[in-house]
């Protein structure tokens, strides 16, 4: 009788591990809910930038931006935020220099551009180009003519050309193509570009601080959204079956 019921008890196990196995996948991308005062944005992160991918899932996942303002808005350009001093910021005080005390190394990479949509870090003018570990800004810029360009190319680039990839995003979606080479870009938003377009709008000071205040909070998509959304976006139905809940219980929602 014992060894009837070890036996079921280590088939049990068997197939709960195979179920893991088959259930317990890794998603490709890392996402990010976004939600501000003036809307919801989902974001995926690349991981061609690995270094700032992991530390933005870190601070999200530790709550770092919960609550923290959009402290800088220019209009056909960008919002940004980030940083930890604006939590409990008074009126009119001076933001931007707030975040932990150490810095991302540059992954500045030609095939990640400043299109509308993406996100990039904040960095000072060090020479290196490292970035702020914390602030951040998402990019709304403006749709550019071909001769636009060419006046991008000849003055803010000194004469550095745009790829054929560029000029394509920046006639159609639009960006800031004066940023390329100069801002990491680490991810892009998969939906909420015109929460961008709202907060791009409110009123600002003399420092170009929302004079009313835009706050925002964020999580860290789990395993399981994470491989609907991937399943979704290749035309297959989500999976919250009994068996794929039951699975889940034996994997981390964290990857």
């Amino acid at each position: 009788m014992m060894n009837q019921i070890i036996r079921k008890i280590v088939s049990i196990c068997l197939v709960v591990f195979s179920m893991g196995s088959v259930f317990g996948k890794t998603p490709v991308f890392h996402y990010v809910k976004i939600t501000t005062d003036k809307g919801v944005c989902l974001l995926k992160l690349y991981n061609e930038t690995p270094k700032h991918r992991d530390n933005f899932v870190r601070l999200v996942s530790d709550g770092y931006y919960d609550s923290l303002l959009f402290h800088r808005v220019i209009a056909q350009f960008m919002v940004q935020g980030g940083d930890p001093d604006s939590r409990y910021a008074a009126e009119k005080q001076a933001l931007g220099n707030g975040g932990p005390d150490y810095t991302i190394p540059a992954e500045i990479q030609e095939g990640l551009i400043h299109k509308k949509g993406t996100i990039g870090a904040a960095r000072d003018d060090n020479p290196a180009k490292q970035s702020s570990a914390s602030q951040f800004y998402l990019v709304q810029g403006r749709v550019f003519t071909e001769a636009g360009l060419d006046s991008i190319e000849q003055i803010r680039l000194k004469g550095k050309k745009l790829t054929a990839a560029q000029r394509q995003a920046y006639t159609t979606v639009g960006g800031t193509p004066h940023l390329d080479g100069n801002y990491t870009v680490f991810g892009e938003l998969l939906s909420g570009l015109e929460t961008i377009d709202r907060i791009a709008e409110v009123r600002t000071d003399e420092r170009d601080r929302p004079v009313s205040n835009v706050r925002m909070s964020m999580v860290v998509l789990s395993r399981r959204e994470a491989l609907n959304l991937e399943r979704e976006a290749a035309g297959l139905p989500p999976k919250n079956g009994f068996f794929t809940k039951i699975a889940d219980l034996f994997s981390s929602q964290k990857y």
